[in-house]
């Protein structure tokens, strides 16, 4: 997944589930040799007006973790599928609701 297409959809999962964000992602790419090169990817945050979304993504190995932690009331069903179009996963995605 590119930096841009990850950009993209924490900006779009926020309209999507009407979250208000009051600032743009912030995504890090360590460098190469930083870590495990299986394990290398993203580590990306966004401020939300309620709380805030993180996603990890693997770059090399079909993994994503991403939190939408919010105070607002939001469709989790609705986040799950806009998850899985933008994410491009037809495999199991696990979800948990507190």
């Amino acid at each position: 997944m590119p930096e841009a297409r990850l950009r993209a959809y924490m900006i779009d999962v926020c309209a999507h589930l009407g979250l208000r964000a009051y600032a743009e992602p912030m995504i890090y790419a360590p460098a190469d040799g930083m870590g495990k090169d299986e394990n290398a990817g993203y580590d990306a945050f966004m401020s939300l007006i309620d709380s805030g979304i993180s996603a990890y993504i693997w770059k090399n190995r079909a993994f994503f973790s991403i939190l939408l932690y919010t105070c607002k009331d939001f469709d989790e069903t609705a986040a799950v599928a806009f998850t899985r179009k933008a994410m491009e996963c037809d495999g199991e995605i696990e979800t948990a609701a507190f």
